[in-house]
């Protein structure tokens, strides 16, 4: 999702990246209201078709997005030095904290959008074949909306799984929330499967996606689902923020930013943060029409993918001005050859010249 919210029987959950795809139902009522229609029509989880199950969240007080947690010590992933490509945790270099007293860093987006792209470029990636699947592992929390103000959640630990198959399926891998395990249903609606696509993108389709930024924007904004009301450069943007994250080429990364930046309302966000608190350097975009900001961060030093967030822009009636409802912190980004399978148990071998490669997690 853009990256951003869903309403989850009235709670604002967290989305997910490229690595992930549709949306997930659940049943219970929806909020009123504008923002309310947002949450469910463009702040998506992209946990495809999930079943989910209604959650009930303790009742607290709103956070500020400009008051993320501290950032926590967690559980990276690295490869060896010698690898033709690492498993990653985004910005392994650490979240890149400054000096006492120095300035954020303050620039057009255009041109931190060219240094993240020129970045993914360079970047070694792996090639993922279809029997594979793509692992997550991710910190996420969202708003609940259905007392009519913006109540934020705790913070949860969110693994998946998803299928590189590109023919149509019916389950479309595994998500686990706080060590609940669920399938991964084809979308609504597919009765004969959810097959590879811009609501399920897999590894093969985002290699066949157009590498030029102009032709790919125009791409974006021909295939990108409409919904009622919705702003449309809003829409390509959340959709382009849905798919960062994952496992891509090289150059399909590079370009998605690249046709970012030609988005109308782009812009840079030099105090954004992640889920648990990482600050990097962000890319952001108001939807005006619902005074939500959506936020991509990214790290410092490398410029890798760290997580997103989203928040209120203005006052409204669910909350003041900077009132979090939704944000994630990539963690963990792998391959694995089996749904629920942990990268710390996977060998395998990558492409033509076998390279033997093995995630493992570095504490």
């Amino acid at each position: 999702m853009s990256r951003g919210a869903e309403v989850l029987g009235g709670r604002a959950g967290q989305p997910s990246g490229g690595r992930r795809s549709g949306s997930r139902s659940a049943p219970g009522a929806r909020p009123e209201g504008a923002l309310g229609e947002h949450s469910e029509r463009n702040l998506t989880i992209n946990a495809p078709g999930r079943q989910a199950t209604r959650r009930t969240t303790p009742a607290g007080d709103c956070a500020d997005a400009s008051s993320e947690a501290r950032p926590a010590e967690d559980a990276w992933t690295t490869g060896a030095a010698d690898r033709p490509w690492t498993v990653r945790a985004p910005g392994r270099g650490g979240p890149g904290r400054r000096g006492k007293g120095s300035e954020p860093d303050i620039q057009p987006a255009a041109a931190l959008v060219n240094r993240i792209s020129d970045a993914a470029e360079e970047r070694a990636t792996p090639i993922v074949r279809d029997d594979q699947f793509v692992y997550t592992r991710e910190k996420t929390r969202g708003a609940d909306l259905t007392s009519g103000k913006a109540v934020l959640g705790p913070l949860m630990d969110r693994e998946m799984w998803a299928a590189q198959e590109p023919r149509p399926l019916h389950k479309l891998g595994l998500i686990r929330e706080d060590g609940d395990t669920f399938p991964i249903n084809a979308e609504l609606g597919d009765t004969d499967g959810t097959p590879a696509g811009i609501t399920r993108p897999t590894y093969r389709w985002l290699s066949s996606l157009p590498t030029d930024p102009d032709k790919l924007l125009v791409y974006l904004y021909a295939k990108t689902p409409q919904a009622e009301g919705r702003e449309r450069d809003q829409a390509v943007f959340e959709q382009i923020g849905s798919l960062l994250g994952g496992v891509m080429p090289s150059r399909t990364a590079a370009a998605l930013y690249r046709a970012a930046a030609k988005i109308p309302g782009v812009t840079s966000a030099p105090q954004a943060r992640d889920a648990i608190g990482r600050r990097g350097l962000g890319i952001a975009r108001d939807d005006t029409r619902y005074s939500i900001r959506t936020e991509w961060v990214f790290d410092e030093k490398d410029f890798s993918f760290l997580g997103s967030r989203s928040y209120l822009a203005k006052d409204t009636s669910y909350g003041k001005a900077g009132t979090l409802l939704s944000s994630e912190a990539e963690l963990e980004l792998a391959i694995v050859d089996k749904a629920g399978q942990q990268p710390a148990d996977t060998e395998r071998t990558r492409g033509a010249g076998k390279n033997l490669v093995t995630s493992r997690k570095r504490r």
